[in-house]
């Protein structure tokens, strides 16, 4: 009998996902491969009838948080911070992954272990804001991770 309930209720989740009615956050995480940087990953789900626009980010777990992105120059990947934000369409997603759009966070403010929780607060302009906790996994393999954080140079940001 436990079996068809959690069945039941586990069929019922997609649902109430759906029916909310602003923006979501699905899988987040953040991941620090070195004391000064991480980097926070999730999918930003748009439940409006509107476009919202992830416009940026704060935590107080590091001095400067920004929205940052991968393009190439030159035939190299090169990470930069991006100016203009995240636009998510009308009832669909944008996922902040390694090696493309997601968010940085630097000057930590104290080294992130696997298992500890970082508050951030995602600003959609005029669609408001999001609270969100996200737990920190420097073991998460992505899959599909073109680049490693730990392997960047953030200094002159």
């Amino acid at each position: 009998m436990k079996l068809y309930v959690c069945a039941a209720l586990a069929a019922m989740m997609p649902l109430t996902a759906f029916a909310h009615d602003g923006m979501a956050v699905e899988d987040a995480y953040v991941r620090s491969t070195n004391p000064k940087t991480a980097g926070a990953f999730m999918v930003l789900d748009n439940h409006r009838k509107v476009a919202c626009t992830l416009v940026g980010a704060s935590s107080d777990a590091a001095e400067r948080v920004e929205l940052h992105t991968h393009q190439e120059a030159d035939g190299i990947m090169k990470m930069m911070k991006d100016e203009d934000g995240f636009p998510i369409d009308p009832e669909a997603r944008h996922a902040l992954d390694r090696g493309g759009d997601h968010i940085m966070m630097m000057g930590l403010t104290q080294p992130l272990a696997d298992g500890d929780v970082v508050k951030l607060v995602l600003d959609f302009g005029d669609c408001g804001t999001l609270d969100v906790e996200a737990p920190v996994d420097n073991q998460r393999t992505p899959a599909e991770a073109s680049m490693d954080m730990g392997e960047m140079d953030h200094s002159s940001h």
